[in-house]
């Protein structure tokens, strides 16, 4: 294979130009403001981008409003691309996506930037998709960033990036190939969904109890929800004291952990006196993009104490840590935080409003032949050393692996 990739790009000419000669880059997006004289429409946003290679019109769910030249300037249409401006980590920024559809009933957010081809080709647009995701782009990107506690580029910066055009057969076979990295983590991620399905099924009804089959309290009955305190992804660290940042919540951690991803110093600890979560006790997530994403929860079990982010809580109570930790993903705890949580630029939900959640107890015992039964599914679906992530990770790592060597052309002084 190494051979015929040396091969394909021998003696290839290939063109630089900055992405404006190319392209036309977006101004400001959709804000989520809800206004009742102006028209209801979806919109995409940042994390729709960042989670997805490819957007149809099915991907985004958030409703908001916006008056119709608002909607006709922030349009969406096949071949599109859309990008993450700016993050507070640096490895983060110019994430792209590629509508594979026109997508008439949904405008972009004002955290994306889209950049629309002036000469329509798919082949070049999917070319590009894939460029923005390679170290050949992110190694500019991440030269130019700039911030304190969020970084970016401005829009000057990245109309002046140096996109590498060659000829657009070797785009198409470049493609091509990468496609077929893809299809084969696609099937993976196909048949991973479908267990999703089968492990949420189980889960719900494992969780369901009639009225008098158990004890009904709420959350704050039995325990009690304490606040982080906060921090900043600058403040993390490589050692130190384990700590937990809100954004983690949604792409590490899963039903339970004995170990965390990032720390922070000793030093730090002590002079914003953070605080800490200890075994045995359940993190939950307050804050996010969407509603969809507020309260998932993490048990703990490392030994340690692990601080906690000021937009996520730690709670305390006597019953099984990962039994509640299963139970914030049913579909009955999502219909009772729904009520209680506050929509803005960001949507949050306090202490008060976790606390009147209602959770069935059943005895100790059952709540632990429960847990065993769903940690078999949680293997299968959730792990990254065993079952299909593994798997689906080791053929991302292929795939990258060519994606890199692929889109890596020389340039001339």
């Amino acid at each position: 294979m190494s051979n015929y990739l040396d091969k394909l790009l021998e003696g290839v000419d290939i063109e630089w130009k900055a992405l404006s000669e190319i392209a036309d880059i977006s101004g400001a997006g959709v804000d989520k403001k809800i206004i009742e004289t102006e028209k209801t429409i979806t919109l995409l946003n940042y994390m729709d981008v960042y989670r997805n290679p490819y957007l149809n019109s099915n991907i985004p769910t958030m409703q908001v409003t916006a008056n119709s030249r608002k909607i006709e300037q922030c349009n969406v249409l096949k071949g599109d691309l859309f990008i993450t401006p700016s993050s507070e980590v640096k490895n983060e920024i110019g994430f792209s996506a590629m509508a594979i559809e026109d997508m008439p009933n949904v405008v972009y957010s004002y955290h994306i930037m889209r950049v629309r081809l002036k000469k329509y080709n798919l082949t070049q647009s999917m070319f590009m998709n894939y460029l923005f995701r390679s170290n050949t782009l992110q190694e500019q990107i991440n030269k130019q960033a700039k911030g304190l506690t969020r970084f970016g580029l401005t829009k000057s910066q990245w109309e002046k990036l140096q996109i590498p055009i060659p000829p657009l057969k070797i785009q198409q076979e470049i493609v091509r190939i990468l496609d077929t990295f893809t299809e084969l983590t696609a099937e993976l991620t196909a048949e991973l969904t479908a267990r999703k399905k089968q492990y949420s099924y189980y889960r719900n009804n494992l969780l369901s109890f009639g009225d008098n089959e158990v004890e009904w309290k709420t959350l704050g009955e039995v325990g009690e929800f304490i606040r982080g305190k906060r921090f900043v992804k600058t403040d993390m660290i490589s050692e130190g004291i384990p700590c937990i940042h809100y954004g983690q919540m949604y792409t590490h951690y899963g039903i339970w952990t004995d170990k965390a991803k990032s720390f922070v110093t000793t030093k730090l600890v002590e002079t914003k006196k953070l605080r800490r979560a200890k075994k045995g006790d359940v993190i939950f997530v307050a804050a996010g993009e969407t509603i969809e994403d507020i309260g998932m929860a993490t048990a703990w079990y490392g030994d340690e104490g692990v601080v906690i982010h000021d937009a996520c809580f730690f709670y305390k109570s006597d019953l099984n840590p990962k039994y509640v930790a299963y139970f914030t993903r049913t579909d009955f705890f999502s219909n009772q935080v729904r009520k209680s949580v506050s929509s803005g630029k960001i949507s949050a939900i306090n202490a008060k409003g976790l606390s009147k959640v209602i959770i069935p107890i059943p005895s100790l015992d059952e709540q632990e032949r429960i847990v065993s039964i769903l940690d078999k599914f949680d293997v299968l679906t959730a792990s990254i050393s065993e079952g299909l992530p593994k798997e689906i990770e080791l053929r991302k790592k292929q795939y990258e692996y060519y994606r890199d060597k692929l889109l890596t052309f020389p340039k001339e002084n």
